[in-house]
């Protein structure tokens, strides 16, 4: 009762000073050898919703941590991360021992496990008034391998988001909230005063201010976070303006570090206040903050012995101490919701990092020194790139546009959970921060500045809205950031298109048609033969039209539109004239071996060698030809001519494709496009083949692994035939139609993946489906099941041509990787591939009537694997048939590479035949693109 009485005290001496605000006073007793607070704790609640409450809500989000079923755990899954899912017990946090009164009510006891608790009030708290909670608990902390939060392996602590508070967001719905790890804002605009109780060797850091050694009080727009540690961290000081500003370290910074920062950060405050008008008296980067939110890709690059350096190390210092310092600013500069303000926060974080680099790093390559430092023989082969002349600004533009390629990328409006990894890179951040820093040039940057300055002030203690923001801009702009409230709630497909241009008199005039019927600005600058820059800014209507513009001449030999990515058009290609010379009037056309990040000024065709080899052609050496880069593009064209070794004949491929992406619509791409091949089957005999196809990939969460497609293709084939073949009424020549039907969910711990396909021809039409369900029992082990059915409609062929595959596909339609397609012994006949029958063991041939198998595969040990396949499968006029096998896997490397090593089958005990080298089988996978589609999962 004492204890509650002097709570009460304390309080009512600062609850006048705080009203409208939230309270929360914390006394925390720290066990670290056992990884458990003991909390007494008092809160003031103040009702902003605006209406009566008769509950309270309260964040509880330790209980976050559990292996499943709960949001937290759903998305570590989302994002590939197993370890919170295969976690033991003893590892995870818990909130236990919880007792909770209100004013004039005795202590109760309430669940620690859930994460979001309700406190019934005995009477409704009408809107504007406060009450008092007592509460105490004990906190058992995670360890930080999950989030970053909790306990480390040295004993360090890092604490945020464990204790419980009221959410600061709270609406009169009181709806529940979940914590996801998204840095998002628990309770700011908070009053805190927290005395932690610590063994006599331990220290703490905080971002509140502290007032004397453990003990930290007052106000923050954003969720209080300690660092606990057995030996004492590094802080700087920095005066800006007459402002002392501290900067605390949640980890011992080197003395390079330190050497540097002492340089640095002057300057960068000085950068950010010059832009803002403000700076928090206090910043604290912990060492998850400053590896979430530093600057990325001017790490050095090592691998093996090598050790190759892009950015100096001062560089890397300042730039992704700026990143994070930035980030931090923005953050204190008033309270924001990070689900629903993200793109506010990120977007102007990235704006400073933009211009921070226009001021300090103009000249500056994407690749920093790489293509200069990195030599074979002395020369420097990185220089022929494309990606060695860009810009270090130019990697915002460059982000945005990989992502809108694919059609992957999303509103910038929607809420950060719903954005994939990427996206929240590339569209929070980079694509935010372009459209900011696109408006300031446009309106002028000291103009720009000055309406952050004011605005920052004006909101400095409550929360900005969206739609005052961009009204503001749009004000202040002259109305030129008028299209960006429409623009941030859809995903955009603006292109500005450089026509044409003339000359008149002293004047060029240029033809530019836009697409959107948004008020969008855009840029054109004339660039002479010295390089020599002129800038005209031109605002545009609410129309889809196309208009002629006046610029004077100026001796310009190039006229641009929009570079360097400023603004994040669909298509940079069609911003380029050249005025003098053969070229005027159109684009140059420019060769390139090897893909690069494609030059928009240039209409590239890119060269690549290939090398590949089957049986018969043995080492294939050809050059291919396409236009398609990192970048993916609309229309595609490839053409690859190959000189055979095993023949001395020239064979090939080559295919035309386009693809409609609609930005918002029930389908992410539709794809057609025609392609034709011929190259050796056998010894002396060659195939061609003609298709012509269409494919559905349907819109899908990006968040998500679930897939759906449809596909349609129609195939011809011509092969030549030996004279037994003709003997034997072999096909030579055929047409194929397939429509297939694909849906694959690529999540971890449960993978599946269903399919069906219709296929026919003038001798036959089957069906067949395949379903696979792929489960991670433990930690990278997995055990799977296939089932494989296939019938025929009906089926009068001439030969066993078309049959389902037992043991080994038949491939006539010249589909799947074989290296000896028509190979009946030696090392190319084991190859297997895990289609149709999937049968490891040769216990059968074909089938011609009906086929059913199951594929069982499970992990051991380490590489090894075990398996088992079943399946009953019926020839025309004969009784069905059951067969079996099982064996030994090794996953040289998984996937890509892996040996099968047959045991026991319904031929009998296998490795006792004389043959049995010969029964080994082995998979072979050679598509780089299958193994980048692999790593990349979880990102998009």
């Amino acid at each position: 009762m004492k204890r509650f009485l002097w709570g009460f005290m304390l309080f009512a001496n600062f609850a006048a000073l705080q009203a409208q605000r939230d309270s929360v006073y914390i006394k925390a007793t720290i066990q670290p050898e056992t990884r458990v607070l003991t909390v007494d704790q008092e809160i003031v609640f103040t009702n902003k919703t605006g209406t009566p409450l008769s509950k309270i809500k309260l964040l509880n989000w330790l209980a976050a941590y559990k292996k499943d079923r709960t949001p937290l755990a759903y998305r570590k899954l989302e994002d590939r991360k197993t370890t919170l899912h295969f976690a033991d017990k003893a590892e995870l946090g818990e909130t236990y021992e919880l007792q909770i009164a209100t004013r004039n009510n005795p202590l109760l006891q309430y669940n620690g496990a859930d994460e979001n608790i309700y406190i019934p009030l005995p009477e409704p708290l009408e809107a504007g008034k406060s009450t008092k909670i007592s509460l105490i608990y004990k906190l058992r902390l995670p360890l930080s391998k999950f989030t970053g939060y909790g306990t480390d392996e040295h004993g360090q602590m890092l604490l945020k988001y464990f204790f419980i508070v009221p959410d600061g967001f709270e609406s009169e719905a009181q709806s529940e909230r979940f914590y996801l790890d998204i840095d998002e804002n628990q309770n700011p605009g908070t009053y805190w005063t927290v005395n932690l109780n610590l063994p006599a060797t331990y220290y703490s850091k905080s971002n509140l201010a502290e007032v004397q050694p453990n003990h930290f009080e007052g106000k923050l727009n954003i969720d209080p976070e300690f660092f606990i540690g057995s030996s004492r961290l590094s802080s700087i000081e920095s005066t800006v303006d007459n402002q002392t500003v501290l900067v605390d370290f949640g980890y011992q910074l080197t003395g390079a570090e330190r050497a540097n920062l002492e340089i640095l950060l002057p300057r960068q405050l000085a950068f950010i206040k010059n832009k803002t008008g403000f700076l928090p008296a206090k910043i604290f980067i912990s060492d998850k903050f400053r590896r979430d939110e530093g600057f990325i890709g001017i790490d050095d690059i090592k691998f093996w012995k090598f050790h190759f350096r892009l950015f100096t190390p001062e560089e890397q210092t300042d730039l992704k101490y700026f990143s994070a310092i930035s980030k931090k600013v923005v953050e204190q500069s008033a309270v924001y919701e990070k689900n629903e303000d993200h793109w506010m926060v990120n977007g102007l974080k990235t704006y400073l990092e933009i211009r921070y680099i226009d001021s300090f790093y103009q000249d500056k390559k994407l690749l920093g020194d790489l293509p200069e430092d990195a030599k074979i023989f002395g020369l420097k082969p990185l220089k022929i790139f494309h990606a060695s002349k860009l810009k270090l600004s130019e990697r915002y533009g460059l982000a945005y546009q990989y992502m809108m390629t694919q059609n992957l990328d999303q509103a910038i409006d929607i809420p950060f959970n719903e954005l994939s990894n990427f996206n929240a890179l590339a569209i929070s951040h980079f694509e935010s921060g372009s459209l900011l820093a696109f408006i300031a040039e446009k309106m002028g940057e000291e103009n720009f500045s000055q309406f952050l300055r004011s605005y920052f002030a004006e909101n400095r203690n409550s929360r900005p809205l969206k739609k005052d923001f961009l009204d503001k801009l749009s004000v202040a702009s002259a109305y030129s950031a008028d299209f960006l409230e429409p623009f941030v709630q859809h995903k955009n497909r603006v292109n500005f298109n450089l026509k044409r241009y003339s000359k008149k008199e002293d004047e060029f005039l240029v033809k530019i048609k836009k697409n959107t019927t948004l008020p969008v600005p855009f840029k054109i600058e004339t660039v002479t033969e010295d390089n020599a820059v002129e800038t005209f800014w031109f605002d545009t209507d609410n129309l889809t039209k196309t208009d002629i513009y006046r610029i004077p001449q100026a001796d310009a030999s190039k006229i641009v539109l929009n570079s360097d990515y400023i603004f994040p058009e669909t298509n940079f290609r069609d911003n380029y004239r050249y005025t003098k010379g053969f070229f005027a009037n159109t684009k140059k056309i420019r060769f390139k071996f090897f893909k690069d990040i494609p030059n928009p000024e240039y209409n590239e065709i890119y060269l690549n060698p290939r090398v590949t080899f089957n049986a018969y052609d043995k080492v294939l050496a050809g050059l291919n030809f396409q236009n398609t880069s990192f970048f993916q593009r609309k229309f595609r064209y490839s053409v690859t001519p190959y000189f055979s070794s095993g023949t001395g004949k020239l064979t090939g491929s080559g295919g035309v494709s386009y693809t409609f992406q609609p930005a918002e619509s029930f389908y992410r791409s539709l794809t057609f496009g025609v392609s034709a091949s011929h190259f050796h089957y056998d010894y002396d005999l060659t195939y061609r083949k003609i298709s012509a196809e269409a494919g559905f990939n349907f819109s899908k969460n990006p968040r998500s692994d679930i897939g759906r497609s449809l596909g349609f293709s129609y195939n011809y084939f011509e092969k030549d035939l030996n004279p037994m073949m003709l003997a034997n009424n072999e096909y030579e020549k055929y047409n194929l139609w397939n429509v297939g039907y694909g849906y694959s969910d690529r999540r971890v711990i449960h993978e599946k993946y269903l399919g069906a396909n219709v296929q026919w021809m003038e001798d036959f039409q089957k069906i067949s489906a395949e379903a696979l369900y792929r489960f991670e029992f433990a930690d990278d082990q997995k055990i799977s099941l296939r089932f494989f059915g296939g019938y025929f409609l009906s089926n009068k062929t001439k030969n066993n041509l078309f049959d389902y595959g037992i043991s080994r596909v038949s491939n006539y339609a010249f589909s799947y990787g074989l290296l000896g397609q028509s190979a009946t012994s030696g090392v190319l006949a084991q190859q297997y591939i895990l289609a149709e029958g999937g049968f490891k063991s040769y216990v059968g041939n074909t089938a011609n009537q009906w086929i059913g198998a199951v594929n069982v595969d499970t992990h051991v040990w380490r590489w090894f694997n075990v398996y088992a396949d079943a399946g009953v499968y019926k020839n025309k006029h004969q009784t069905p048939e059951f067969i079996w096998d099982s064996g030994i896997k090794v996953k040289v490397i998984p996937d890509f590479l892996e040996v099968y090593f047959p045991m026991q089958s319904s031929l009998g005990f296998e490795p006792s035949f004389k043959d049995y080298a010969q029964r080994i089988r082995f998979t072979l996978v050679l598509n780089f693109g299958a193994v980048t589609d692999y790593f990349r999962r979880g990102w998009f």
